[in-house]
């Protein structure tokens, strides 16, 4: 059954590369939308749609409950999911040359999403408008004034460009066919949020410099420490606590690109879900993340590092969140980390028809519960995790990638029982249509 289903997948990709095949010339040979204020003013005149989406297959040797059972770790079991991760519009539209309005739509996994209104009273209720079976979102929509390439000021929703991934979250930015682990799981990828930016780029570096709409600490948690704090759960976004942003990236040397990031919300209490049970703690996030990449030589590599703080887990901890609002509930750590290294060689470069077929390795490392004794709170060794992966990427056109990797996640050093998935996907970026 694995052997037919991979291939009836297989036949897929190839019959979709085909249909791209025949679209080239609309594809924007740029591998990165709206990576700063060059890109947003060059490249079209008027206005331009475009997007990014993936599509998934995985096979699991494993159970999806590595924290239940008999304690070692994830059960022996055979299955299988197809999913679309995620599909974006994009759409950039000019006023003038020098104001910009920017918007992306995120689907992600096929369905709708749910918004939960909260009517404060005599008893606090929480109210789902919606059935959840997917989500639709507003990823981004700002308004940019570009005084020159220096320096624009943003205004609205938009990324925050913390860790590699967020900062080109894009799938043909990164070789495997789902997101890089330790960032998807520790921090919120896409993470976006409502606020405003001044960014530029001069003499090889780019800034963009932020001040945001904060996290929610009702949302942090073990499995996924900050990952579940944005508040998009909630039809209003509280801004009593803003946050701030910094990415720096430094392109001075052919190739190269050398980044840096950092996150700092010097308090996150007042935007939680229910400010009168938060008046005794700040809960401080803290991140600082460093990430290059270089292409040269037919040669892809990229690493990452991740380092991150929260402030007053113990009391953190002690909140008990409604059981409408969704989330976990679990003891959140004072420290998680995350980094990872992927190194592949296009060998398609030596082929007639020069084609991208590149082969790769990747090893991440994270941890949402770094040595972590908050309290009556102890590391959980079960989330403690390494990740081996080998994989090969095929572009048979610019903009679109077939991908096949084969991943082994060690838990624990391999205290625990060891996890294997095989993944195929599609991925594609690119501007369809502009003037």
């Amino acid at each position: 059954m694995k052997k037919k289903t991979s291939l009836i997948l297989l036949s897929f990709c190839l019959g979709v590369s085909q249909v791209f095949a025949m679209t080239e010339e609309t594809t924007d040979k740029s591998e990165e939308q709206k990576k700063g204020v060059a890109e947003d003013m060059d490249g079209y005149r008027k206005f331009r749609v475009g997007g990014y989406g993936e599509m998934l297959y995985q096979n699991f040797d494993y159970g999806p409950y590595r924290l239940g059972g008999n304690g070692s770790g994830s059960p022996a079991d055979r299955r299988g999911e197809i999913s679309v991760p995620r599909f974006v519009l994009a759409l950039d539209y000019k006023f003038s040359p020098s104001w910009i309005l920017g918007a992306e739509i995120e689907f992600e996994y096929g369905g709708t999403g749910s918004g939960v209104e909260v009517e404060y009273g005599e008893n606090t209720e929480y109210e789902y408008e919606f059935e959840k079976g997917g989500e639709v979102a507003l990823e981004q929509l700002h308004i940019t004034k570009v005084f020159n390439k220096a320096f624009a000021i943003r205004a609205g929703h938009m990324v925050v460009p913390v860790g590699l991934t967020n900062a080109h979250h894009e799938p043909v930015n990164f070789f495997g066919a789902a997101r890089p682990e330790g960032e998807s799981t520790i921090i919120p990828c896409t993470w976006h949020e409502t606020g405003l930016a001044v960014l530029g780029e001069f003499r090889g570096l780019g800034y963009q410099a932020m001040i945001l709409s904060g996290l929610d600490p009702y949302g942090f948690s073990s499995e996924n420490w900050i990952q579940q704090g944005m508040q998009g759960r909630f039809e209003k976004t509280q801004m009593k606590n803003p946050a701030y942003a910094l990415r720096l990236d430094y392109r001075g040397v052919k190739g190269l690109r050398v980044g840096a990031s950092g996150y700092y919300a010097p308090r996150t209490n007042g935007n939680a879900t229910n400010p009168s049970t938060t008046t005794k703690f700040k809960g401080t996030v803290l991140i600082g993340s460093a990430d290059a990449e270089y292409k040269g030589y037919g040669v892809t590599a990229r690493a990452n590092v991740l380092y991150g703080y929260v402030g007053d887990a113990t009391e953190i901890n002690k909140l008990r969140p409604n059981k409408y609002t969704g989330y976990p509930g679990t003891p959140v750590a004072k420290n998680a980390y995350t980094w990872h290294a992927e190194v592949g060689y296009n060998v398609g470069r030596h082929f007639r028809n020069r084609t991208m077929l590149t082969p790769y390795v990747k090893y991440e490392k994270y941890n949402t519960m770094a040595n972590e004794r908050t309290g009556a709170v102890m590391s959980d060794k079960r989330l403690n995790v390494g990740l081996i992966s080998a994989g090969v990427n095929y572009s048979p056109v610019p903009g679109l990638v077939l991908k096949a990797d084969y991943n082994h996640r060690i838990i624990d050093h391999g205290n625990f029982n060891a996890e294997n998935t095989f993944q195929i996907g599609i991925a594609y970026a690119g501007w369809f249509w502009s003037r």
